[in-house]
């Protein structure tokens, strides 16, 4: 089965930085793209960034030009550097990946992990 841990979260002073780490993990399972959505209070989950496996990387609106998204394919590791944090980034964050294994016939299947809080102060 596959696990996405998630760490990093917590309570940052609008301005400041924080950075979000997400380890994949499963046995037979590659992982293509992994990534961060973010859900807020009332509203619908939204792309943060992705990371292909390849370094191919795709940004939301709201994360261009303050945040960005590496990947350490030895550990199958993803991390969102997020800088000049906004009160409007305060959401949970859901690490999410697409793996496939060949041994258990699974294709694309998306994965999600349970969620860290960011709260950003203004």
């Amino acid at each position: 089965q596959v696990q996405l841990v998630e760490s990093g979260g917590g309570l940052v002073q609008a301005g400041g930085s924080l950075t979000l780490s997400c380890a994949a993990s499963g046995d037979t399972f590659t992982f293509d793209g992994i990534g961060w959505y973010r859900q807020a209070p009332g509203k619908q989950r939204e792309l943060v960034a992705t990371i292909s496996n390849g370094g191919r990387t795709v940004y939301g609106e709201s994360a261009k030009g303050r945040f960005t998204i590496s990947r350490d394919n030895a550990k199958n590791t993803v991390y969102l550097q997020m800088n000049g944090l906004k009160p409007e980034d305060t959401a949970v964050y859901y690490c999410n990946t697409e793996a496939s294994s060949d041994i258990l016939r699974v294709y694309g299947t998306q994965y999600w992990g349970e969620g860290t809080l960011v709260t950003v102060s203004s």
